[in-house]
């Protein structure tokens, strides 16, 4: 085996610290025209999101629908005028009575009436309204946690290709100093080409790899662009890091299965509140209805022909739907009760599923950052592994295979890492989401 010069041997041990120090757990900070950060992120999608705004069009539909509801608390007021006008009598002369005939008319008329009940339909009309723009804020407010949530698993995605990107670029730099030896080692005379050519083939997998990663990179860059709404640049870089990660258990409490203050389980109660009252309004078309009203009128002709009259009259109407206590009325009322059974048991299954996801979340949260460790360690020993390797090959105890072997678990020790780091913040993000534990920027007009 080949025996190096003592400077050789030294100058390729500083060659692998320096390896060895490139090997990334954060971003290196970029200009502020060429990276984003995560707050940075949020506050632009946020501004940008369709949903969002949405959202808030929900909102003010459901108080445009609970003042229309409002108004059936008021009297009902009706105005009609009519004017008719022939080339021949519209009213023949009548022989002392009518001297002249009429050959115009017209008419006015103005009523005005309020419902005094109607089995409780307005006030459950009303109370629907009021419930529709509970829910919508609900919904609103959901729809600014999601365009957090996707916003962060869209910018951590980004974060993972270029941290990987790094990666490759350490470890190409490795084959391209171990290339160059190799080289060196031939011109010499004093290896076969082939493991030359071995370092090679192990150099072209990496550069496809590479150019594949830049490439899915410029891709996820743009659909993050597109959703936060920033303008696309390839060269933009994502900014974080992810040093001191801190175990969940120090950072967050097991979560509480009280649902209370969740809000899809408000949204699961809000349903319910419908449903009954649904019944309620289905119930009331059984029931009488009365009101009262004043109706006036008056009527004459154009030209006083006919001398105009004016007369008003008070009334009060008593509606009972007798065909409806055995027929289309009593099968609403039935489908309604049906529905809200149905309704009380899609809740129980959603508050089911809910503390599911949220036990889950909190355990994948924990495996997360155990994850972390794990690859932590493993990263550690593929390094000493590789130090092991090219120290014994620059002895001449190990070849060349053993020491490319070496490298490529290095490289997926590095990569693992890397990707053990984003799936943690993925992890966290799903767990805050689904406990209703985000932070949303201050953003006017939103929560």
């Amino acid at each position: 085996m080949i025996k190096f010069k003592l400077q050789d041997i030294v100058a390729r041990k500083m060659h692998l610290l320096a390896f060895l120090g490139m090997l990334i757990l954060g971003l290196q900070t970029v200009s502020a025209q060429e990276g984003i950060s995560l707050e940075e992120s949020k506050k632009a999608a946020l501004k940008h999101s369709n949903a969002i705004k949405n959202g808030l069009l929900t909102i003010e539909k459901a108080k445009a629908f609970k003042q229309e509801m409002l108004a059936n608390y008021f009297p009902t007021i009706e105005a009609t005028a009519l004017g008719l006008y022939g080339p021949d009598d519209i009213i023949s002369p009548i022989p002392g009575i009518l001297p002249n005939g009429i050959d115009n008319l017209y008419s006015a008329s103005a009523m005005a009436t309020e419902v005094i009940y109607a089995g409780g339909k307005i006030r459950n009309s009303n109370a629907l309204a009021d419930l529709q723009t509970e829910t919508s804020k609900i919904r609103a407010e959901q729809a600014v946690d999601s365009v957090l949530l996707v916003t962060e698993q869209k910018f951590w995605q980004l974060v993972q290709l270029q941290e990987q990107q790094k990666v490759l670029e350490t470890n190409e730099a490795y084959l391209n100093e171990l290339l160059k030896q190799q080289e060196d080692l031939l011109e010499a005379g004093l290896i076969a080409k082939n493991q030359l050519l071995q370092v090679k083939v192990n150099r072209s997998e990496l550069l496809l790899n590479k150019s594949k990663l830049e490439n899915l990179r410029k891709l996820a860059l743009l659909d993050f662009s597109l959703y936060v709404g920033v303008a696309y640049s390839p060269e933009m870089r994502a900014m974080a890091d992810f040093e001191n990660i801190a175990p969940p258990e120090l950072k967050y409490t097991e979560p509480d299965l009280n649902l209370t203050e969740n809000s899809n389980y408000q949204l699961l109660e809000k349903s319910i509140s419908a449903s009954q009252l649904r019944t309620k309004m289905a119930k009331a078309d059984l029931l009488p209805s009365l009101a009262v009203g004043f109706s006036a009128f008056e009527f004459g002709s154009f030209d006083n022909t006919l001398a105009s009259q004016f007369s008003g009259l008070a009334f009060g109407t008593l509606s009972i739907p007798i065909s409806d206590w055995w027929g289309g009325g009593k099968q609403r009322v039935r489908q309604e009760k049906i529905q809200q059974e149905i309704s009380q048991n899609n809740r129980e299954d959603g508050i089911d599923q809910l503390k599911v996801a949220i036990t889950q979340s909190w355990y994948d949260l924990l495996d997360a950052h155990e994850q972390i460790q794990y690859a932590l360690e493993n990263k550690a020993l593929a390094e000493e592994n590789l130090k092991v390797y090219r120290d014994n090959y620059d002895s001449g105890l190990s070849n060349l295979t053993d020491l490319l072997d070496a490298q490529a678990m290095a490289q997926k020790a590095q990569s693992n890492l890397i990707n053990a780091y984003t799936n943690y913040q993925n992890k966290e993000i799903t767990f805050l989401y689904r406990t209703d534990q985000l932070d949303t920027p201050a953003i006017e007009g939103l929560k």
